[in-house]
């Protein structure tokens, strides 16, 4: 059984970081790209940042060069490092993993909570 559990989330003031794991588990999390998505209140869940298997990652232009997506594949781990906060960022932050030659993402965690206070 594929599972995936974020963690990392919380309360942070806006300029500060947090940095999110999505742990992987059921699957060759290697042979997978990641992504992460965020959906905020009352909006549609949005692409924030994606990683392939290679290591090319790219990213919502929202987020660059504050954010990092990782992965590290001898502990079937994703990361995602967040800096420079802002209350914009609050949303449920969810990975997802997809197989290299699909578009649709596979299996979803079920998100953790990142709030950002001005």
């Amino acid at each position: 059984q594929v599972q995936l559990v974020e963690s990392g989330g919380g309360l942070v003031q806006a300029g500060g970081s947090l940095r999110l794991s999505c742990a992987a588990s059921g699957l060759t999390f290697s042979s997978y790209a990641m992504g992460w998505f965020r959906q905020a209140p009352g909006k549609e869940r949005e692409f924030v940042t994606a990683i392939g298997i290679s290591g090319r990652s790219n990213y919502a232009d929202s987020v660059k060069g504050r954010f990092t997506i990782s992965r590290d594949n001898a502990k079937n781990t994703g990361y995602l490092q967040m800096n420079s906060l802002k209350p914009e960022d609050t949303a449920l932050y969810y990975c997802a993993v997809r197989r290299v030659a699909q578009l649709k993402y596979d299996y979803w965690g079920q998100g953790t909570q990142v709030t950002v206070s001005s």
